[in-house]
């Protein structure tokens, strides 16, 4: 487990999601967790960021704008995270987005919008940084300090690229990333203690099922005592909510094209609205067996008005659900228990709410283990990641023991790409392992190092970690000299590779950072600055509109004391007409300067206080 940061500052667990984030913190004066509300008074925060003519906008007002804005509001950029523009993955998700997704310099996918009247590029940890900012402000306002240490959550079948990524984004948003902990470990932490499983001696067989808004996990693990032991992950890191939608979205474009010869594919705002009417009836699907999908004017002067059984949602979406139980069979095998070993399923993620869903995890248990819903499933990832970051952070007493493992198999590449396996996929971690090789040609002098994770035997089809180059090897017949190559993972599930060859002492180390799709610590310092500058710009708009509003109404009162009789006595005429005129002035001023900058609006209001001055004793100071 990694070792404790604690310097006086507090430390908070965040659940970072692909539709919808949460962030806790564990309350030590309370021994609880408190997961934390927005300004909305959600306890959940949708991972969304608008852009406008004026403004960024993150979480639910992005959300309130979509259908609006659908072109420059971004949602699923967790979905982009770590990948390649040339991904399967992406090019089928850019023909359902809205906004547009460009290639950039090493393949890396860049989201493409218009801010402030000019076109601008994001990159998705830019993206996922500033919903990670909302968290830290929801924190923040909550606690009334500074928060810059942080537990952030992802996938446990996230790869090494999408593990750096995400740290990426952690410390653009100006944290300290104390670890980035696993989901499916992160629930269940929050089961464990929800149900005090960390007195008992007996230990428990637990399988975490969950599954998202973008994502879906599993993960066998052992609770005992204070010991977390993972035994086997298995996931998809797109698979969720948003595919369920996405079939329903598909369903209705076609209804309506056949209803009234139309097709709204290519409209970004008619299948923004659509979207949002899927997603609502996709939820009360969940507690009722038809749903009526209505959208007003959807195209011109054409209603969709129809409805969706909840048979019919189960049929277009079966073969997703049945590949969430093939997952649980795969990982129930790797980890080398049977269905009878298991003693609870505990339901994580908002898609486990859907009947079918549970139904067919039942039936792959033969019926006989029902489903624990005893936390919360929008909710247990950020308890759990809360409970971590205090444990790290030095404000928990309680000594848990981590044991995770790694989602997939590490090695490196043999003569003709072939994949040798030095760390199996569902080994525990941190782990370390070494193995010897020897050259393949007589007199090399250098040998390159490349690191792949995946299943394959043929390196071509796994992932490319990294790759140096270990030089001035002595001359020798091939097969006499040998390196010996090891690979480490830690704690965060981020790989490290060394390679040294004995006899002359010659040695090279790398983290293993996928150079080629990640950010140098020059572009991180940039953007960091750069979501400072566009954090101070949002402040800056906020103030504004602060003072715009609070011109507005005293306009308004000082128009409403002039009408009043009472109040009017003792003022002249004169000065009553004079104070008429110019409240009359100003408040068509402020409707014809709609984009009036701080400064101005600061100057108008002075200027009006001043001519209400005889009305208005009690004048109060400007905000600034």
């Amino acid at each position: 487990m990694a070792s404790s940061h604690n310097d006086g500052g507090k430390a908070i667990g965040i659940d970072l999601g692909t539709t919808y984030s949460c962030v806790g913190i564990w309350r030590g004066d309370h021994d609880r967790v408190d997961i934390i509300a927005n300004d909305q008074g959600n306890r959940t925060t949708p991972s969304m960021v608008a852009f406008t003519d004026n403004e960024r906008l993150i979480g639910q007002p992005a959300k309130n704008q979509v259908a609006s804005n659908p072109a420059n509001t971004v949602f699923d950029a967790k979905r982009l995270i770590g990948r390649r523009f040339s991904d399967e993955s992406v090019r089928k998700d850019k023909c359902l987005w809205p906004f547009s997704i460009v290639c950039g310099p090493n393949d890396k996918p860049l989201i493409q919008v218009t801010f402030k009247g000019e076109n601008k590029t994001f990159m998705a940890e830019e993206i996922s940084s500033m919903v990670l900012l909302k968290m830290k402000e929801i924190a923040e306002t909550y606690l009334g300090c500074q928060v810059n240490k942080a537990v952030i959550t992802v996938p446990a079948y996230y790869t090494n690229s999408q593990r750096q990524t995400t740290k990426d984004a952690g410390k653009i948003a100006g944290f300290d990333v104390l670890q980035i902990l696993n989901e499916p470990t992160a629930a269940a932490i929050a089961y464990g203690f929800d149900r005090k499983a960390y007195s008992s001696d007996d230990g428990e067989n637990i399988l975490i099922f969950d599954l998202g808004g973008g994502t879906f996990d599993v993960a066998v693990l052992n609770i005992k005592k204070h010991k977390i032991e993972v035994k086997a992950v298995g996931g998809d890191t797109h698979l969720g909510g948003e595919d369920f939608d996405n079939r329903m979205v598909s369903h209705f474009v076609q209804e309506f094209q056949k209803k009234y010869k139309i097709d709204i594919s290519s409209n970004a705002k008619a299948l923004r609205r659509l979207r949002s009417e899927c997603e609502r009836a996709k939820r009360e699907l969940s507690s009722s067996v038809e749903a009526i999908v209505e959208v007003p004017c959807l195209h011109g002067t054409q209603d969709l008005h129809s409805k969706i059984r909840r048979a019919k949602f189960e049929q277009m979406n079966m073969d997703l659900f049945e590949k969430c139980i093939e997952i649980v069979g795969k990982c129930l095998e790797d980890s080398r228990m049977s269905k009878t070993q298991i003693d609870n399923i505990v339901l994580v993620g908002g898609s486990t709410r859907i009947p079918k869903v549970q139904e067919l995890l039942k039936d792959f248990f033969d019926g006989r283990k029902e489903l624990s819903k005893s936390i919360h499933p929008d909710e247990a990832v950020a308890y759990g990641a809360s409970v971590q970051a205090a444990v790290l952070n030095g404000d928990h007493t309680a000594n848990l023991i981590l044991r995770d493992v790694t989602p997939l198999s590490l090695g490196i590449r043999k003569f003709r790409d072939s994949m040798s396996v030095l760390i199996p996929r569902n080994t525990q971690i941190p782990v370390r392992r070494e193995r010897s090789y020897c050259t393949v040609a007589d007199n090399q002098d250098s040998v390159l190092i490349d690191a792949y994770e995946g299943e394959r035997p043929n390196i071509k089809h796994n992932n490319l970690l990294g790759e140096f180059l270990l030089e001035g090897l002595p001359c020798a017949p091939r097969g006499e000299i040998k390196i010996i190559v090891g690979m480490e993972i830690d704690a965060n599930g981020i790989v490290k590779m060394s390679a040294e060859q004995k006899t002359s002492g010659i040695k090279e180390a790398m983290i293993m950072t996928n150079e080629s799709g990640r950010l140098s610590d020059d572009d991180i310092a940039k953007m960091i600055a750069e979501a400072e500058k566009l954090k101070i710009e949002d402040q800056l708009w906020k103030k504004t509109v602060e003072l715009r509003n609070a011109l507005d109404q005293y306009i308004y009162d000082m128009n409403k004391r002039l009408n009043n009789e009472k109040v009017r006595e003792g003022i002249e005429e004169k000065d009553a007409e004079d104070m008429k005129a110019g409240l009359e002035k100003a408040g068509k001023w402020l409707s014809e300067n709609a984009n009036a900058d701080k400064d101005d609006l600061i100057k108008k209001m002075k200027k009006v206080k001043r001519l209400c001055r005889k009305m208005d004793k009690d004048q109060k100071e400007l905000p600034t």
